[in-house]
C-alpha cells in the first residue's frame, strides 16, 4: 500500500506540536524511543524524525512527500517548496536585535554593520530590498553571545518571548518576518501520495478549525431573543431550542476564539443567561 512520507523536526517544541496535530487528527504513530523512522497503524502515513535545517533538502530530493516544518525555514532555506497549509502554531519573529547600549533609529543603522546570524539569506534580502549592505557572519547555534564577544554588531535570530535577548542584553530593533508551522509540500510528490495528503487536509482543516472555535450554550427570554441573534455568528445560524420553561429558549452557536469575550460580555448585556462555553473537538463543514 502507498504510504504518504512526512517529516517533522527530530526534537523540540515544533516535533512535540507536530506529533499533537496528527494525533488530534487520529493518526496513531508507532515509535520508540530516538528511532527515526516510524508507521501510522491507522493511517497510511511514515513518519522521518529529521533536522529541521535538513527538511527542505529532503523535499527538494523528493525523499519525503510533505513535512510539518517552520515557515521561517522555507524562507530561508526552500523558497522554491510550496506550503499547502499554515498550522498556527509554534509562531515566533525572525528580527534584528543589537546591544541595549546602542542607539537604534532605522534599518539604515546596519549600513556596514556585522551581522552574526544562522539566517543569511533572509537577512541579505531583508536588507537588500531597504539598500543596506552588511557583512553576515554564519553561526550555528547560540548567536546572542557574538556581539559580547566582539564578534558582531547585531544580531539576527528567531525570537518568541524575547527572553534570550534581554538575558544577554539585546534588544530586538527590527522584525523581518512572522513565522509559524506549515505543511510544506515536495515538488516530486506523486499523484497517489497527493491523494492521501487531501485526506490529510482534510482532517487538519477539521482540527484547525475546532481549536479557534468555541461552543456556546445559553438560556434567552423570547423577548430578547432577536436581540441576542443578532450578536450570535454561527458556522450558518444559531440553534434555537424551547425550554420547558415558557417563554424561554436554549439557543446553541459556534463562537470565534479571538472575539469570544467580546461577544460573550454583549450577550450578558442583552439579556442571556445560564452561558455553557465547551471545547470543540473536530469541526467537519
Amino acid at each position: 500500500m502507498t504510504k504518504i512520507r512526512i517529516a517533522i523536526q527530530k526534537s523540540g517544541r515544533l516535533n512535540e506540536e507536530s506529533i499533537e496535530i496528527l494525533k488530534d487528527c487520529g493518526i496513531s504513530i508507532d515509535n520508540g524511543r530516538d528511532q527515526l523512522k516510524a508507521s501510522s497503524r491507522n493511517f497510511p502515513m511514515e513518519v522521518f524524525y529529521l533536522r529541521n535545517g535538513d527538511i527542505p533538502q529532503y523535499l527538494r530530493d523528493g525523499v519525503v512527500d510533505i513535512a510539518i516544518i517552520g515557515e521561517n525555514v522555507l524562507i530561508e532555506k526552500g523558497e522554491d517548496i510550496s506550503i499547502a497549509e499554515k498550522l498556527g502554531f509554534s509562531k515566533c519573529k525572525v528580527s534584528l536585535a543589537v546591544p541595549k547600549a546602542v542607539k537604534y533609529t532605522s534599518v539604515q543603522d546596519f549600513q556596514g554593520k556585522r551581522i552574526a546570524t544562522s539566517y543569511p539569506n533572509t537577512v541579505k534580502n531583508y536588507l537588500a530590498d531597504k539598500g543596506v549592505l552588511a557583512d553576515i557572519h554564519i553561526i550555528n547555534g547560540s548567536v546572542e553571545i557574538a556581539p559580547n564577544i566582539g564578534l558582531a554588531d547585531a544580531i539576527c535570530d528567531i525570537v518568541s518571548s524575547g527572553s534570550t535577548l534581554f538575558k544577554n542584553n539585546l534588544k530586538e530593533v527590527e522584525v523581518m518576518l512572522k513565522s509559524e508551522a506549515v505543511l510544506a509540500v515536495s515538488p516530486k510528490i506523486t499523484s497517489e501520495r497527493r491523494d492521501i495528503l487531501e485526506k490529510l487536509q482534510f482532517r487538519i482543516q477539521s482540527v484547525l478549525r475546532a481549536r479557534q472555535s468555541k461552543y456556546v450554550l445559553l438560556n434567552a427570554p423570547n423577548d430578547k431573543l432577536p436581540m441576542i441573534l443578532d450578536l450570535l455568528p454561527g458556522m450558518r445560524s444559531p440553534t434555537v431550542l424551547p425550554l420547558a420553561e415558557e417563554g424561554w429558549s436554549s439557543v446553541h452557536t459556534v463562537i470565534k476564539k479571538d472575539s469570544f469575550w467580546e461577544v460573550i460580555d454583549e450577550l450578558k448585556q442583552a439579556g442571556a443567561e445560564g452561558i455553557l462555553v465547551c471545547p470543540i473537538e473536530k469541526m467537519v463543514l
